[in-house]
């Protein structure tokens, strides 16, 4: 094998298509009319107030009146036995309109420009889906993630340049990303100088094949692809959230916060998720007690009773990324469910196609990324999987 290759295969891509790739080239609701008062009601307090900052313990009157709403409508439909196994673990966030898109200084030109939708009620998980999770879904039905298996090179040819030569058996072993910063990083513009193709890391081996999750079930699973949350959704009876209800329900019934516990900053303490704080990549002072992932519910949660909506980890949702989507919609007439972007759209194979993930990461720092802010959108591609995304569920409310 030439110095070459083995140079890049050292060099890693924000996605494992593209890694491969560059690796081959230099070789060549409808709710219950009877409660709709209810609803309404509660819809009003939503967007009627916002503030600064909560902690638990300290929730404000107003955030109390609206969980006091919801519990209302939340325990009716609960009534109902069958249903009620299906939600267990999970919140009733009311239906409602808002304003989506970017909020705050640090907002990217992907998030403008803000635009009305309106989405119908549903529940969605607590927590993001845990190690413990995820091993009673494996157990039960023998699945194996994208991460799990063997590069297939008859996939893979597809969408490189023709006549480009099978590569070594080593290159198409499972894995995954990595986060392992190179010491002494000065420029951010290289994300492969702190992301390392990882052979045989995966959900069960997050930092490799000599880590494990032992001790760590209340963790939120890692290493996994759009196509692996969706299996765990439909074992579970669930699905995952279109980008829309994620920001709806991330806002916790408040109007326009930067964050989901409000306006204050991220970087002030008591700390209110799981992040980078310190010099990014190569300095994490852990002040806020995590290195990697955090147990689920370790931080405040928010208005709606749910945890870890900003860091820990990326949340995979059901829409398609394009950075121009926004741009493509009405300021003025309001978008009902929208589900992003249309798949025809894009191109063919994995590397064309992108899903949104949301919430940011333990990873996430304002000199870098800043994604833990509830408009922030980032694009995860189709078959990739790395150590700082994971995922959470929804159900739609039964008519």
């Amino acid at each position: 094998m030439s110095s070459n290759l083995l140079h890049c295969i050292r060099q890693i891509n924000f996605m494992k298509t593209c890694f491969l790739y560059l690796l081959l080239l230099p070789v060549f609701y409808s709710c219950n009319e009877a409660m709709k008062d209810t609803v309404d009601d509660t819809n009003s307090a939503l967007v009627s107030s916002n503030f600064v900052c909560y902690a638990d313990g300290k929730t404000p009157n107003y955030i109390k009146r609206i969980r006091d709403a919801i519990f209302v409508y939340d325990s009716e439909l609960r009534k109902d036995t069958a249903f009620n196994k299906q939600i267990e673990g999970m919140r009733f966030i009311p239906r409602g309109v808002f304003m989506m898109g970017a909020v705050g200084d640090l907002a990217l030109d992907r998030e403008y420009p803000k635009h009305p939708v309106k989405v119908d009620g549903f529940y969605m998980d607590t927590y993001e889906v845990t190690n413990a999770d995820f091993k009673r879904f494996v157990e039960a039905t023998g699945y194996i993630t994208i991460a799990e298996r063997p590069v297939d090179w008859e996939e893979l040819k597809k969408h490189v340049p023709a006549g480009t030569p099978k590569p070594p058996k080593e290159i198409l072993q499972p894995g995954s990303l990595v986060f392992k910063p190179k010491s002494n990083i000065t420029q951010l513009n290289y994300i492969s100088q702190w992301w390392s193709w990882t052979n045989f890391a995966n959900w069960k081996h997050p930092e490799g094949p000599e880590s494990t999750i032992e001790g760590k079930d209340d963790h939120p699973v890692v290493h996994i692809a759009l196509e692996d949350a969706k299996a765990y959704a439909k074992w579970a009876g669930k699905r995952l959230p279109t980008e829309a209800e994620w920001e709806w329900a991330a806002r916790g019934g408040l109007q326009d916060p930067i964050y989901p516990w409000g306006d204050c900053d991220v970087n002030d303490a008591p700390y209110r998720a799981n992040f980078f704080q310190g010099t990014f990549p190569n300095m994490n002072t852990v002040e806020d007690r995590y290195e990697n992932t955090a147990p689920v519910g370790s931080f405040v949660s928010n208005g709606y009773g749910l945890y870890d909506m900003a860091g820990n980890v990326w949340e995979i949702t059901a829409d398609w990324y394009d950075e121009n989507y926004y741009k493509t919609l009405s300021v003025s007439d309001t978008l009902e469910n929208p589900s992003g972007v249309k798949k025809e759209n894009f191109g063919v194979g994995p590397s064309a196609l992108h899903s949104v993930i949301k919430g940011g990461s333990y990873l996430c720092n304002d000199s870098y990324c800043a994604s833990y802010r509830v408009s922030a959108r980032m694009p995860l591609e189709l078959d990739a999987a790395m150590n700082h995304v994971g995922f959470r569920c929804v159900v739609d409310i039964k008519e």
